[in-house]
């Protein structure tokens, strides 16, 4: 983690139990860590995005939830990074189990009738997210998170290469693509993490313009958002492809991935 060589700006002294490698105020008074808040723009606008598509396509509420669940990870994220007060850090943390919660219902009930709502996993999630979230309000202990997180992204990884290995191997690419980019994210925030003081140090000699790209925990945003989006998608190819749907990539400005469904034309 960072050393406490920072700035004060205008949200006082932090009160976060994190507070990451970037320089505290440095490009804004008003923005504790300005390239790690900015950089959850990408988990906020695309997935908001998505959830107008998926409600005009009309397709189940799941997953509608899962992407305004992603887009909340993003403005609790901005939140906790802009001001390193210990309350948005929580508005950042918790709403991460939360959404992925959403991930894993979503997953492991593709091959149900549609719209079926199954009450044992939903009652399991929500023990499991009440749970975490009592126990990390009393053990501030940023690794518990961490690990409960990371269980369940385990989750969704196993379940994820089950199906496109024994169900639909023709979605291997979308599959090993949101996992290869959201594996290089997690590089990328170890390296932030290890190596903080020669990171810190480099910046001090490189052009601004360059050390910017040094600023690893920003593009864990960056790619764990867009693995995030990702696995969405996968997750609705493989519900809709279930639910004898077509679904469509389209490319919004001819760059970001959407998922188009349509319902399967019946002679």
């Amino acid at each position: 983690m960072a050393p406490s060589i920072d700035r004060q700006g205008y949200w006082g002294r932090p009160t976060s139990t994190l507070d990451w490698c970037e320089e505290n105020y440095v490009v804004s008074s008003y923005i504790a860590e300005f390239w790690n808040t900015v950089s959850n723009l990408i988990m906020i606008l695309p997935p908001i995005y998505g959830a107008v598509q998926t409600f005009r396509d009309g397709l189940e509420f799941r997953y509608i939830c899962s992407f305004l669940g992603l887009s909340a990870v993003g403005v609790g994220s901005w939140c906790f990074h802009m001001t390193l007060l210990y309350e948005m850090q929580l508005l950042d943390e918790l709403p991460m189990i939360y959404s992925t919660c959403v991930f894993v219902y979503c997953l492991y009930e593709c091959f149900k009738q549609e719209n079926s709502i199954s009450v044992f996993p939903i009652v399991l999630l929500i023990i499991f997210s009440v749970s975490v979230t009592l126990v990390y309000l009393q053990w501030k202990e940023p690794v518990f998170h961490q690990v409960m997180y990371g269980a369940l992204v385990a989750c969704l990884v196993m379940r994820s290469v089950f199906i496109v290995t024994w169900v639909y191997p023709w979605l291997r690419g979308l599959c090993y693509t949101s996992l290869g980019i959201f594996m290089l994210g997690f590089l990328l925030w170890n390296i932030d993490n290890i190596f903080c003081d020669s990171l810190r140090a480099s910046r001090q000699v490189l052009p601004p313009g360059v050390g910017v790209v040094t600023q690893f925990h920003a593009w864990w945003h960056i790619f764990t958002g867009l693995g995030s989006y990702l696995h969405i998608l996968l997750s609705l190819q493989i519900r809709s492809t279930y639910l004898k749907y077509r679904p469509k990539v389209k490319f919004l400005c001819g760059v970001w991935p959407t998922l188009h469904i349509e319902p399967q034309k019946t002679s």
